[in-house]
């Protein structure tokens, strides 16, 4: 049981004139039907109208990719009773008609109120409009139909419909409206010619009339089977707890979504939200009652744009042709419906949100979903009930600053190492390339005779030596054939990236390694061409760690290097790339150790 919650001023600064205005438009239309005289065979035609209306909005014909249940045919008998009967009459079946229909289901009074208004108003402003249409050809009677049904969907009721929706969702008027045209273009354009054809029965005799519904039924009963046909292909996609879209079928979407935005050149965004404390719910309150909260957090989502179930508490939207200021409002307005949630018995319920868009940011489905996933860890890191878009240095910024947040050495390298990972899985390298730069980089100090800290602190900046990596796009990184100029100008930027992440995080000297950890031994280096000495050990260590994993590491485009013709490279490169010291400490420590495997293996 919930109870409601407040409506949004701004969805009542929408609903409350159009519920004023179509009050007033039907009462007009009441006393204009029932100020001339009628006969007894128009009250009895304006009863069946009326009826056929009723009807029609009770039994909707579902369409594939539209909610509320699909349309209904009740535009045809709006359309014809309009034309038929004139403009008072068209206003009562068509307000009259869903409004008693929908209060006996027990909607929402507000809803049927508004709904009822939007049948009204549009209906007055067809009615008044073809009124001015006069003659009795068949072409003045086609274009009264296809005028009258312009008007009162695609003018009035389409606005309308899409006004509330946005000022509800906080989505672009224009989007939806585009959406809601695309919809129903078809399914419109058959109902008005079903209405024309209803018209010309009529006219020619009203009995005929009759002769339509059979058709007209065959169609709604066709593609009732043919939906529910659909719809039970899909219940394997679908979460059944919710309703929403599972974990397989967002996978699926997503990857379609992205095709799309790729051959049209749209932007995709994705909010990828997490259910704040939904433990605390289930243990205090049993898991029947945390399933009813994610019911509603589900229907909270749906209303933003296409919503998935990940699993447990976690959820997706997909907001197609969304930059990112677009779908941060779109996904602002769904936390703070969910905020505005009162569940009886558990109070306020709350979500985190994180988004991540397409192209700017991530460029596959796997690289966005990471993306989305490290803003929403922001978000929840940041006090939870708020929603964060992905900003790489701000949100990798609070990832860092677990290696402060605490005293736990082995948790400390943990956070560096997940940090490392993200690196890695969007470079060329394959496999833990910052970690073994660091436990080659640890080895090297060691070597040099580093105390136990210094050792550790040199291995945490190996791990950490392309941080700056992920502020550069993936295309870049992986790119096969040689950079342009303004591509290798960008990615030599990723060690002040790095260190501007790095610094005053209390993880010094390591912002200082990363950042000079490109530097050349000759002062050919970047970014600031420091030679010799002038160059931080600890970035000289990294530097060829770095420089020997490359070569024996396999890369998407290159085979490894053998570690003997690696070693050889760095000793000729030894006095110009390289301290000669730090190479010779290198090929000290494996020339050991693979004595070490060697003396293991005979024994």
């Amino acid at each position: 049981m919930t109870t409601p919650a407040a409506i949004p001023t701004r969805v009542l600064a929408v609903v409350a004139p159009v519920i004023v205005a179509g009050a007033g438009a039907f009462g007009f239309a009441l006393f204009r039907y029932a100020d001339a005289p009628r006969s007894a065979s128009d009250l009895a035609a304006l009863l069946g109208l009326l009826a056929s209306m009723a009807l029609a909005e009770r039994f909707p014909v579902p369409v594939e990719g539209m909610g509320a249940g699909g349309v209904t045919l009740g535009f045809v008998f709006s359309v014809s009773s309009i034309i038929l009967l004139g403009w008072p009459a068209g206003v009562i079946v068509a307000t009259g008609g869903p409004t008693f229909t929908h209060l006996l289901q027990r909607r929402p009074l507000l809803r049927v109120a508004y709904n009822g208004s939007m049948f009204a108003l549009s209906a007055l402003a067809a009615g008044l409009a073809v009124e001015h249409v006069h003659g009795s050809s068949a072409g003045i009677l086609v274009a009264r139909v296809v005028l009258c049904g312009f008007i009162y969907y695609w003018v009035v009721n389409l606005v309308l419909i899409s006004a509330v929706l946005s000022a509800d969702s906080g989505r672009s008027f224009f989007t939806i409206a585009r959406e809601n045209i695309t919809q129903t273009t078809a399914p419109f354009a058959f109902m008005a010619s079903a209405a024309l054809t209803l018209i010309v029965l009529w006219q020619r005799e009203p009995a005929l009339s009759i002769a339509l519904v059979g058709p007209l039924l065959a169609i709604a009963l066709y593609q009732r089977s043919t939906f529910k046909a659909i719809r039970a292909m899909r219940l394997a996609l679908t979460d059944p707890l919710t309703g929403l879209g599972n974990h397989r079928s967002f996978h699926e979407r997503l990857q379609r979504e992205l095709v799309v935005a790729e051959e049209e050149g749209t932007s995709l965004a994705l909010c990828l939200v997490d259910f704040d404390d939904l433990k605390s719910v289930n243990d205090r309150f049993g898991h029947p009652v945390g399933d009813l909260v994610l019911g509603q957090v589900a229907s909270r989502l749906r209303q933003g744009g296409e919503s998935f179930r990940l699993g447990g508490d976690e959820f997706a939207v997909l907001l197609p042709r969304q930059d990112e200021r677009q779908a941060t409002a779109v996904v602002r307005s769904i936390v703070e419906r969910v905020a505005a949630l009162d569940v009886e018995g558990v109070g306020p319920v709350t979500v985190s949100a994180g988004v991540a868009t397409y192209p700017t940011q991530g460029s596959g489905r796997d690289e966005l979903i990471r993306l989305a996933d490290s803003a929403l860890y922001w978000a929840k890191k940041d006090g939870k009930n708020r929603v964060r878009a992905y900003a790489a240095e701000s949100i990798f910024r609070a990832n860092l600053e677990q290696l402060t947040d605490t005293p736990d050495r082995a948790a400390r390298y943990r956070a560096a190492e997940s940090l490392a990972k993200a690196v890695d899985e969007r470079d060329a390298y394959t496999g833990s390339h910052s970690q073994r730069v660091g436990d080659y980089s640890a080895r090297i100090a060691r070597r040099l005779g580093a105390d136990e800290p210094g050792v550790e602190l040199t291995r945490l900046a190996g791990n950490l030596h392309d941080l700056g990596k992920l502020a550069i796009p993936e295309d870049v990184l992986r790119k096969p054939n040689t950079l342009s100029e303004a591509e290798r100008l960008m990615l030599e930027r990723h060690p002040q990236i790095g260190f501007r992440m790095l610094e005053s995080l209390g993880v010094d000297p390591v912002a200082e390694w990363v950042l000079h950890h490109h530097e050349r031994w000759d002062g050919a280096g970047y970014p600031n061409r420091l030679a010799g000495d002038q160059i931080p050990l600890g970035a000289r260590i990294i530097f060829v760690a770095d420089a020997y994993d490359a070569m024996t590491s396999e890369r998407a485009y290159r085979q490894a290097v053998p570690q003997r013709d690696a070693l050889a490279e760095l000793e000729r490169c030894a006095g110009t790339q390289f301290d000669p010291a730090v190479v010779k400490a290198l090929s000290e420590e494996l020339s050991l150790a693979t004595v070490e495997t060697l003396r293991v293996s005979a024994v």
